[in-house]
Order: C-alpha cells, then sequence, then structure tokens
C-alpha cells in the first residue's frame, strides 16, 4: 500500500487574517483544489477554515451540499463565498 503523509489545519479567525496565515507559511507553494497546497518541500497542506468545516457539516443537508459544491470549485478557500452558499437557503 502507498501511503501519504498530508496535513490539514483548521483556521478559526477571519477571511484577512487566514489570506495572511496563508501567504505567510506558504510563499512558494503550489495551489490545488480545495484549499490544499504543496510547499517548497513537496509536502501537502489543506487549509481549512472554521467556516468550511461549519458549513460542510451543517445539520440542512442542502445547506450542506450548497457549501461543498461551493468549495469545490475553489483552490483557495474563500471564506465570503461559502458563507454565501450557506446564506443562499
Amino acid at each position: 500500500m502507498n501511503r501519504k503523509n498530508t496535513l490539514c489545519l483548521w483556521y478559526n479567525g477571519t477571511a484577512l487574517e487566514a489570506a495572511t496565515f496563508y501567504a505567510d507559511t506558504f510563499p512558494d507553494s503550489q495551489e490545488s483544489a480545495c484549499g490544499w497546497c504543496k510547499d517548497k518541500w513537496g509536502l501537502s497542506w489543506q487549509i481549512s477554515p472554521r467556516v468550511l468545516t461549519d458549513a460542510v457539516t451543517h445539520p440542512d443537508k442542502a445547506t450542506a451540499k450548497r457549501a461543498f459544491d461551493a468549495m469545490m470549485t475553489m483552490k483557495k478557500i474563500d471564506i465570503t463565498a461559502i458563507e454565501a452558499a450557506v446564506a443562499a437557503g
């Protein structure tokens, strides 16, 4: 079995704080889908804001699906867009 180690960072702050943290922590990273990035050493990380976690685990399945569908269109997670997807219901 080929195993791959990855790290996931949960973030509980404002969109500006999250963006600043992302840029400062991963200055030479390559972004990929759903908040994942690969740092300059080849290690994969996921930045997952608390807003996203709350949205995709929302008790209302339609709300959770809207948030999940919005996330699937993103590389860097857009907190404002996730909040808009939740509010759209």
